[in-house]
């Protein structure tokens, strides 16, 4: 007989999701559906030009544009943000790019209730959370509330055809990521498992595709598709030690988000491997028996970066970052264990296939 059902409880995520090639140029409709009557552009420098076309496409709700969204969301960029949002008297945030620029979108609206929308250019996935991680004195905190939440989302392939392969990457496995420690999560459920699964998936069919042909449309939009199910995962379950050692490596190291992830991913997978080898198994058939040698092999098929080091880690710095993941007690499948997790970072800064 199979085996029944489990208790589990679920809540959907309630932000409204436009999907679609060419969807972004009615971002000015979604704002006054939301009630919106001036809206400010958030973006990183490098992405100032995309979102001014934005903000010209706005027309009479155009508010400017913010262009100093940085990495890990450091408090004294989003009091910039806030001013920038007074002075212009905006009511409405739309919020241009990937993690940091939607970290941004987050921060100032938590602090000022302002209606906020993200156009997703990137696989980050946090455009679907209630999250928000923010850095403060070299140490990230993070802070989960529904009021977070982005008010709407657009998803737009053709905004993603000239995101560099390096960061598209890095930017999916970062989206698996999510999934993966999702189907371990203590309080998973089976909704989230089928669009963890899914989620991966996606990604692994898109992810090769978008390494050979960039501008292929179709392998952008499978990819968009599999970050917001991986970002969907993100913002209903917890997350375990991948993460934990991420926002670690992330706030008090500096290293670049996606990259990070990207390369701990395998590593962290084989240290939960055993003791969540049935919740895993699904993944595993995707990776071949192996899962955490598949992803690390996946990796490099697609030009992925392997070893902390080539982020510019300091290899006298693992014992810190083995200090820092042991403090704030967390959930994980498998107890977190000092040397062992020393062990782990040790391998992923060398860049060693997990064994």
């Amino acid at each position: 007989m199979g085996s029944y059902m489990q208790a589990f409880t679920y809540s959907a995520n309630p932000a409204h999701i436009v999907f679609g090639a060419g969807s972004s140029k009615s971002v000015a409709d979604e704002v006054r559906r939301l009630g919106g009557n001036r809206a400010l552009v958030l973006c990183t420098p490098s992405q100032e030009e995309n979102a001014r076309l934005i903000n010209a496409q706005l027309g009479e709700l155009a508010g400017g544009v913010f262009s100093g969204a940085v990495m890990h969301t450091p408090l004294e960029i989003t009091r910039q943000a806030i001013d920038v949002y007074e002075r212009t008297g905006a009511d409405c945030l739309v919020a241009f790019g990937g993690g940091s620029t939607i970290g941004l979108g987050k921060a100032v609206a938590h602090r000022t209730n302002a209606v906020q929308i993200a156009v997703a250019t990137t696989y980050a996935g946090s455009e679907v959370t209630p999250i928000l991680g923010e850095t403060e004195n070299g140490v990230k905190t993070t802070v989960r509330d529904a009021s977070i939440l982005p008010d709407a989302v657009f998803y737009d392939p053709e905004l993603t055809v000239d995101l560099p392969v390096s960061t598209s990457v890095t930017s999916g496995l970062n989206a698996m990521a999510h999934a993966i420690e999702g189907l371990y999560a203590r309080d998973r459920n089976p909704i989230t498992t089928l669009m963890a699964l899914e989620g991966v998936q996606s990604l692994k069919e898109a992810l090769p595709i978008i390494a050979d042909r960039p501008n292929n449309v179709d392998a952008r939009s499978n990819a968009l598709y599999g970050a917001w199910l991986c970002g969907n995962v993100l913002g209903s379950v917890g997350m375990a030690l991948h993460h934990k050692l991420c926002h670690t490596l992330g706030g008090s190291f500096g290293l670049p988000h996606a990259e990070t992830h990207a390369i701990l991913l395998p590593h962290t997978t084989a240290y939960n491997a055993r003791l969540a080898a049935d919740v895993l198994a699904p993944a595993a058939k995707l990776f071949g028996d192996d899962l955490a040698g598949g992803l690390y092999d996946f990796a490099e098929s697609i030009g992925a970066p392997l070893a902390l080091k080539e982020l510019g880690l300091a290899e006298a710095n693992l014992d810190r970052a083995a200090d820092l993941a042991m403090k704030n007690a967390y959930w994980n499948p498998r107890t977190l264990e000092r040397g062992a997790i020393r062990g782990l970072l040790q391998c992923a800064w060398s860049g060693d296939r997990p064994g």
